[in-house]
């Protein structure tokens, strides 16, 4: 069958590593340590997607830029204090080399700094499959679709060739926004019920499933 897409288009956190959970405690931990109020588990998980500026100011509307400047720089220091025990999710190493030789081309779009991205970038060891990358700190943040629409321009796929794929509504608003499809992951920070409002064409509960869906359907 002729396939639907060109272009794979992938978060990272909680689409391609397991990083979640340590993302929102290093959050927590970061609101604790300068004595804003603690945001819950279901709230700091929310924000996963969010450029960090973007997410910090959810999380705390009433705070001074100097608070959110703060807070920004020592969930740095409680994330990295961590990054290097974080996994890739089951399936995802030996996924990307056979979407290539499907024929797709590959990129992500996430949340992270560009120095977050490139750091781990080279300790998965996934650099050199995706042609395109763009963080938050290049463009305006999920659900904004400028990250995607430069990534299309770029990879010079049009909007109706390229799927979105993502743990978040974060991620499928954000492909709806820049006129793509979107597959959803129900693993990471969004539950189902969540994800299902933004109607991505399908969603899937492990990485394997994924990835035989995009071998078979797009």
């Amino acid at each position: 069958m002729p396939k639907q897409f060109d272009l794979l288009v992938f978060d990272w956190d909680g689409t391609l590593m397991d990083s979640t959970g340590t993302i929102a405690r290093a959050i927590q931990a970061a609101f604790s340590d300068i004595g804003l109020p603690i945001p819950s588990d279901k709230e700091a998980r929310y924000v996963i997607g969010y450029g960090m500026n973007e997410a910090m100011q959810y999380l705390a509307p009433d705070a001074t830029p100097t608070q959110i400047t703060e807070v920004v720089s020592v969930y740095r220091r409680h994330y990295l204090a961590q990054d290097q025990n974080i996994a890739l999710y089951d399936g995802v190493i030996e996924a990307l080399p056979l979407f290539i030789e499907a024929g797709f081309q590959l990129a992500v779009a996430t949340g992270k700094s560009r120095a977050g991205l490139d750091k781990v970038l080279v300790s998965s060891g996934l650099g050199a499959f995706f042609k395109m990358t763009r963080t938050a700190d290049e463009a305006f943040s999920k659900p904004h679709p400028a990250m995607l629409h430069y990534i299309l321009d770029k990879c010079h796929v049009d909007a109706s060739r390229a799927v979105m794929i993502g743990d978040t509504t974060h991620d499928l608003q954000l492909a709806q926004n820049a006129g793509t499809q979107s597959l959803a992951l129900t693993y990471g920070a969004h539950k189902l019920p969540e994800l299902l409002t933004c109607h991505p064409m399908a969603h899937f509960d492990d990485f394997h499933a994924l990835r035989d869906w995009i071998l078979l359907n797009a």
